[in-house]
């Protein structure tokens, strides 16, 4: 699975895919435990392309979130200007 594929995707369809590729490698983790699994690679391509799936379902709404509202910026608190000299004949 190739991240271009994944960009003309909807959100459904990448959770439809999401959903497949899960079956995938629950399936295939159990041929690995029976040894009928011929390509073990298939697990790790799996794993990787869950991975992307996820990544593009995560990277959607944040670019959505930011756009709408951007934090205020904070505002510096009033610093107190004391020295020590000041303290110490203070006590």
């Amino acid at each position: 699975m190739k991240a271009e594929d994944l960009k003309t995707k909807s959100e459904d369809e990448l959770k439809k895919t999401l959903l497949d590729l899960r079956k995938d490698q629950f399936n295939m983790r159990f041929q690995k435990t029976n040894g009928s699994l011929d390509n073990t690679s298939e697990i790790r391509k799996t794993r990787r392309s869950i991975a992307r799936v996820k990544t593009f379902l995560n990277a959607a709404p944040v670019t959505a979130k930011t756009a709408a509202a951007k934090p205020a910026p904070k505002k510096e608190a009033a610093k107190k200007t004391t020295s020590k000299k000041a303290a110490g004949s203070a006590a």
